[in-house]
């Protein structure tokens, strides 16, 4: 017989601290949003318009594209640099340390600018009639994406290999006492397990990455603000059109959230500390009186 039955009172938990937080928050952002709103060197009227505007949106199709090329490549990338320098073979260990060195020591917006500029070390491309002329193979869209995912697969290589080395080593050995390979225990036993640790930090390099894509406007790839600063340069609506570009930057980056959590839910499930999503919902639940009980016997 539950305690209601028993004719227990039930009195509900009062959070007047989060109400009152809540109230000045929201005071806050509404004095905020009506500041911004009565600015008269805005033209709103122009973001509401461009929001949709075929240039922006084809943008947008661009930034999307790039963004998930470029986070493909630098797992697959990730994964091989991981392994590489969890080899027991001294030179792909030193190859691979090598390589992560240099691409996360270096600045993402000169590897960008030395893709895009490759001619200058290279004019041509091949050997004798083979080669082909390098201006004509990169391309502002293939420099972006050459820069992005080779400095994506440094990243990478360090989440996998702190997500396989999370993995106990007695699973590796079991699954070699079974008689696997030491690459099929990677792929079947090792790899799966150590997901849980690998997601986190991975969604985490995917909205990086997905705002790291601006940087390409310097070679004008195409992107979402390189079309934005295109068209507020025509008409001088400059911080309009960066307001239109954060807008679809913010929902993109929404979009991935809301996937990260959905993958995190199911690699972690039976371990404590699952992901709950942001978790505005609860919250409004919470400060509703009543919403939250508890149990007082007299």
């Amino acid at each position: 017989m539950t305690d209601r039955a028993q004719g227990l009172p039930v009195v509900p938990v009062r959070h007047p601290g989060q109400v009152v937080a809540a109230v000045v928050v929201v005071a806050l952002l509404a004095w905020l949003a009506v500041a911004i709103g009565r600015n008269q060197f805005i033209q709103w009227d122009a973001v509401g318009e461009r929001l949709t505007a075929s240039a922006i949106l084809g943008g947008l199709g661009v930034t999307v594209w790039l963004t998930i090329a470029a986070m493909v490549l630098g797992v697959v990338g990730g994964v091989g640099l991981a392994v590489a320098r969890l080899s027991s073979n001294r030179v792909l260990r030193v190859l691979s340390g090598g390589y992560i060195w240099l691409f996360r020591g270096t600045p993402v917006l000169v590897q960008i600018l030395v893709w895009f500029n490759l001619a200058l070390f290279f004019p041509r491309l091949g050997f004798g009639a083979l080669s082909v002329d390098t201006n004509s193979v990169i391309t502002p869209f293939g420099a972006a994406l050459l820069a992005l995912a080779l400095n994506e697969s440094a990243y990478m290589a360090e989440i996998v290999r702190g997500g396989i080395q999370a993995v106990d080593q007695g699973q590796t050995e079991a699954a070699q006492a079974l008689g696997m390979k030491r690459s099929l225990a990677l792929r079947r036993i090792v790899l799966p397990q150590a997901m849980r640790v690998i997601i986190p930090p991975t969604g985490n390099e995917l909205v990086t990455l997905l705002k790291t894509t601006s940087l390409v406007a310097v070679i004008g790839a195409g992107d979402l603000l390189t079309k934005a600063q295109a068209i507020g340069a025509v008409d001088f609506t400059r911080m309009e059109m960066l307001i239109v570009a954060s807008i679809w930057y913010l929902a993109l980056v929404t979009i991935a959230t809301a996937g990260q959590t959905v993958l995190e839910r199911r690699y972690t499930r039976g371990h404590a500390g699952s992901p709950q999503g942001p978790g505005w919902g609860r919250l409004v639940r919470n400060l509703l009186p009543g919403r939250r009980m508890q149990e007082v016997t007299r």
